[in-house]
C-alpha cells in the first residue's frame, strides 16, 4: 500500500470522528456515542408505538418504517402481567427479532388483561414479593437471557401514567414500592440490561402527585411523559407541537430532576376534517422544539387510538406522513445506535 493511499484512508478515518473546532461534533464521533444508560449525547432518538397485534409487530413496524422513509431508533411495546399467552411475556419472539436493529420500550402493566378480579396485581401485592416467584422472577430472567445472548439494553416502564391510577389502585406511596421492589428484584437477579424509564402524563393539573409517584433519582434513569394535542377528542382547543410540551418539560425540569434524560414517550395530535394541513403541520414543528427542550433525548409518536369518541391520533393523511417522514429525516433524529 502506498503511502499516499495510506494518508488518504487516515484522512477519511478522522473525518468521520473530528470536526472542526468550532462545529458540533460529528454523530459519529467518539463524544456523540450512546452512554450506558443509552442516551444519545448529540441529538434525539426517534421511535414509535405502532399499532399491532403480539404476532404481526414486525410486519407493522417494517410497514411504518416504509412510510417515514426510516428505521425507528425504538419500538413500543406493552405486556401485562399475566402468567400465560403472549401479552405477559417480556421479550416476545417478534420482540427480540425486532430489537436486532432497534431499541425496545417495554411498558409492564400491572393488569391481567382479560383476567379475573382475583388475579389482578396490585401495588401493594407486587411490594410485598407476592408476584415474584410466578411473574417478576420469571420476567427478569427473560431480560437477563436476552441482554445475554443479544448484548441489548431495554427500556423498561412500569405503570406508566400512574397518576391517573391513584387512588384506584392504591397511594402513591404504594407506587412508589411498587416499583422499588421490581428493580430491586431485578438487581438480585443480576439484571443489568434494563433502563428505568419513568413515564407520567405530563399533566400539569397532577403536578401535585408527581413527587410523590417519583421512586428517586437512585431508581430512575429517564423521565418520560405524554403530551398530545387531543383537540376534539376531549374536546380541548387546537395545541400546536410547542404548546403540548413545554408546560410538562419545564415542570420536570424545574420540580423533578434538572439532569435527568427525557423522554416524549408518547406524542401526537388529532385530526381537523375542517383544517386538511393541520396535522401535517403540527408534525412540521417536532424538529424545531425537540432541540429547544434541554435533555429531550428521545421522542416516540403514538400511532393509534386514545380511548374515547373521536380520539383517533394516528396520521390521516398522506400529507401527514410526508410532514412527519421530512421531521424524522432531521439529522438530529439520526444518532448512532448502541
Amino acid at each position: 500500500m502506498t503511502t499516499a493511499l495510506v494518508v488518504a484512508l487516515l484522512g477519511g478515518v478522522l473525518a468521520l470522528t473530528f470536526t472542526a473546532p468550532d462545529g458540533p461534533p460529528s454523530r459519529t464521533s467518539a463524544l456523540c456515542r450512546p452512554t450506558e444508560l443509552l442516551v444519545p449525547p448529540c441529538g434525539a432518538w426517534f421511535g414509535a408505538y405502532v399499532r399491532h397485534d403480539k404476532p404481526e409487530l414486525e410486519e407493522k413496524v417494517l410497514d411504518y418504517e416504509k412510510r417515514i422513509g426510516r428505521r425507528l431508533d425504538i419500538v413500543y411495546t406493552y405486556h401485562d402481567m399475566s402468567t400465560d399467552g403472549l401479552e405477559g411475556q417480556l421479550l416476545t419472539e417478534q420482540e427480540q427479532r425486532v430489537g436486532r436493529d432497534r431499541m425496545l420500550l417495554l411498558s409492564w402493566e400491572s393488569k391481567w388483561w382479560n383476567g379475573t378480579a382475583a388475579q389482578q396485581p396490585s401495588w401493594r401485592r407486587i411490594a410485598a414479593g407476592e408476584l415474584d416467584r410466578d411473574v417478576i422472577d420469571v420476567q427478569a430472567k427473560r431480560i437477563k437471557e436476552y441482554g445475554r445472548t443479544s448484548g441489548r439494553k431495554v427500556f423498561l416502564s412500569f405503570d406508566l401514567e400512574m397518576d391517573t391510577r391513584t387512588p384506584a389502585n392504591g397511594t402513591p406511596a404504594e407506587y412508589v414500592a411498587a416499583y422499588r421492589h421490581i428493580h430491586d428484584r431485578f438487581r438480585a437477579l443480576g439484571v443489568t440490561n434494563v433502563v428505568w424509564t419513568w413515564i407520567i402524563t405530563g399533566y400539569t393539573g397532577h403536578s401535585d402527585l408527581f413527587p410523590s409517584l417519583y421512586p428517586g433519582d437512585s431508581y430512575v434513569d429517564w423521565i418520560g411523559y405524554n403530551q398530545y394535542n387531543y383537540f376534539r377528542c376531549h374536546k380541548t382547543s387546537w395545541r400546536t407541537f410547542e404548546q403540548t410540551q413545554r408546560a410538562s418539560h419545564d415542570w420536570i425540569r424545574a420540580n423533578l430532576s434538572g439532569d435527568k434524560p427525557l423522554m416524549l414517550s408518547e406524542f401526537g395530535t388529532a385530526d381537523d376534517p375542517q383544517r386538511p394541513d393541520a396535522q401535517a403541520e403540527w408534525y412540521a414543528q417536532v424538529p424545531r422544539v425537540v432541540k429547544e427542550l434541554d435533555g429531550v433525548r428521545a421522542a416516540l409518536q403514538w400511532n393509534h387510538r386514545d380511548p374515547g369518541p373521536g380520539c383517533d391520533l394516528s396520521l390521516a393523511r398522506d400529507s401527514s406522513w410526508r410532514s412527519l417522514r421530512k421531521a424524522v429525516s432531521d439529522p438530529y433524529f439520526h444518532q448512532s445506535l448502541p
